[in-house]
């Protein structure tokens, strides 16, 4: 299901801590089992959907002193974000921005919005 909306995204740039989402219909319970309440449904407050592409993650200030015998250095670091491609994603719908590209609708979500994330393929460590 998400590789039909990774060809036609594949041009998208996500910026910072930023997760592209395509949202799905909000079901009582989820394929892994959790149980989402009827209030969640009702308020819709909180929605889910699955992750298809995110951005770098956090931006981190330079600690470097511009010195004039230094070379450029413009490559950006950043601190990574816990989503990733194919998660179900449960986020704040207040903090989501409706886009609609093909036809087809997406929420970029602020990685801070995101309150649980579902892996199907969770290994501990």
């Amino acid at each position: 299901m998400i590789q039909e909306y990774l060809n036609s995204v594949e041009k998208f740039i996500i910026i910072g801590d930023r997760v592209l989402i395509k949202p799905r219909d909000m079901e009582t319970q989820t394929k892994s089992g959790l149980v989402l309440p009827a209030t969640v449904k009702e308020k819709e407050e909180i929605h889910s959907g699955y992750v298809i592409k995110t951005g770098p993650g956090y931006p981190i200030p330079s600690q470097e002193i511009d010195e004039p015998w230094k070379g450029e250095t413009s490559e950006a670091k950043y601190i990574g974000m816990q989503a990733k491609e194919g998660d179900l994603a449960i986020f704040l719908k207040a903090r989501a921005h409706e886009i609609e590209f093909e036809n087809e609708k997406f929420l970029i979500v602020p990685h801070g919005a995101i309150l649980l994330l579902i892996r199907d393929d969770f290994q501990l460590e």
